[in-house]
């Protein structure tokens, strides 16, 4: 796949696997098409061409599908539908598709997947190992993850399930958080989901950043804090670090090393005070989606490259809340 030639200073390094830290690791030059092309490494991660936000409550439960351009800055347009519409699902992306995953109401356990090539309505590919809400969605080159949430009769769960890309099936339980909680963000790197922030089964909210491995199936660890105790937050990746973007009560966004274990430092502010957004990610910037406080419609973007405040870049088909991110 190929976009129009982008500056390669502007594409952040990536770590590998047994590899150095090399420039551009996963990004190539084709001098033949005069573009720069991604590996499907890099995809399930990070996008390169757009992002996209799907379902969420406008107050009504919505089963939509927007996409945003990663390219120019602009509004989105409505793509396709999920099989129900619902909200508080978590978000997932492979090279070639966008997952949402649990959800309500009812509380669901069904995962959908939508085509990002040809745009499109979403089909049911298999269930979760419970039916959840406000878990947080991570993705590896292979399986989408959803950890934490909560189901009804409520309780709140620490299981991390995981689904592959490569056929329609059914979720397995590969592990467990540190501690139980809803209402987490999602955050992947190349090697590791992460799961920050949410509200404990005793109550009250927290600021842990859990780390566990997509290499094998095991539990997570705690591996540092977000500068506030929070939920309700946004995730985003760049190729080196972690970022939540605003959440219940903050508009701040913090950022924390993927290379070692630590706690996070806040880099800049949302444009909006909001909660209950979609987190997407490009090659170059982070991006805020819908929320409220009251119900928003504004697509946020904020610069990896920078420490520095968000910028409003266009706006959702319909403003809404609960919502799922995904980015190609």
């Amino acid at each position: 796949m190929s976009i129009p030639k982008i500056d390669p200073v502007l594409l952040e390094p990536l770590e590998r696997p047994g590899y150095a830290i090399e420039n551009n690791a996963n990004v190539f030059f084709n001098s033949l098409t005069n573009t720069v092309e991604m590996s499907s490494y890099l995809r399930a991660y990070q996008g390169f061409e757009s992002g996209y936000t799907s379902g969420g409550s406008s107050p009504a439960y919505v089963n939509t599908v927007d996409k945003f351009s990663f390219i120019t800055d602009g509004n989105a347009t409505d793509v396709g539908d999920l099989t129900v519409a619902r909200d508080s699902a978590a978000g997932q992306s492979s090279n070639t598709h966008g997952y949402t995953s649990g959800g309500a109401a009812p509380v669901r356990n069904i995962i959908d997947r939508f085509p990002f090539a040809s745009g499109g309505n979403a089909t049911d590919v298999g269930d979760l190992t419970q039916a959840r809400l406000t878990a947080a969605g991570q993705s590896s080159e292979t399986n989408g993850y959803t950890s934490g949430g909560y189901t009804i009769p409520y309780s709140i769960l620490n299981t991390i399930d995981k689904f592959p890309f490569a056929t329609n099936a059914n979720a397995t339980d590969v592990g467990d958080l540190s501690v139980r909680r809803s209402d987490v963000a999602g955050v992947s790197s190349p090697l590791f989901g992460y799961s920050l922030m949410g509200i404990s089964s005793l109550g009250p909210e927290v600021n842990t950043i859990d780390k566990f491995p997509f290499a094998s199936n095991s539990n997570a660890t705690d591996v540092g804090d977000i500068t506030q105790l929070g939920s309700r937050a946004s995730g985003q990746n760049s190729a080196y670090h972690g970022y939540k973007g605003g959440h219940f009560g903050s508009t701040r966004i913090d950022k924390f090393p993927f290379a070692v274990d630590a706690n996070a430092t806040t880099v800049g502010d949302i444009t909006q005070s909001r909660y209950e957004a979609a987190g997407q990610s490009s090659t170059v910037a982070g991006y805020v989606s819908g929320g409220r406080n009251p119900i928003r419609t504004t697509i946020d973007k904020f610069p990896f490259a920078s420490e520095s405040n968000e910028s409003d870049v266009g706006d959702l088909t319909v403003g809404r809340y609960d919502v799922a991110g995904q980015q190609y």
